[in-house]
Formats: C-alpha cells, sequence, structure tokens
C-alpha cells in the first residue's frame, strides 16, 4: 500500500511542477503568446483551468501524503 502511495505522490508531484511551469511568471499562459501583462487581468480560459487543476493536484497529493504518513 505505501508503494501505491509513494508512486502517486510522485506522479502528482510531476504533474503539479508541469502545470506550474505552464502558467508562467506573473501574467500566466497569456504572456507565452504575446499578451501584455500591464494591467490586471482575471484568468479566463485554460488559465482558469490550469490553475483549478493545479489547485486541485496538490490537495490530493495532501491527502495522498497524509494517509502514506499514517500507514
Amino acid at each position: 500500500m505505501k508503494d501505491a502511495l509513494l508512486i502517486i505522490g510522485s506522479v502528482l508531484s510531476i504533474f503539479i511542477v508541469l502545470l506550474i511551469l505552464i502558467q508562467g511568471r506573473g501574467a500566466g499562459l497569456g504572456s507565452a503568446w504575446g499578451g501584455g501583462g500591464e494591467l490586471f487581468q482575471t484568468r479566463r480560459g485554460i488559465e482558469k483551468w490550469t490553475l483549478w487543476l493545479t489547485v486541485i493536484f496538490i490537495v490530493i497529493l495532501f491527502i495522498v501524503s497524509v494517509a502514506k504518513l499514517l500507514l
């Protein structure tokens, strides 16, 4: 069981790192295609989905880590 939790945690960690790298710095994914980041804007479209997916993966990783600790 601990091995399965370790593998799940490792895969989740890799996905979290990739999602954070996709989001970029400051302006997010919009700056990757030449969008200006001078003004504050709400996240829309793919940026919003990557943000929520990152949050969900982090919560799942926390739960898996606590489960691994308790077993």
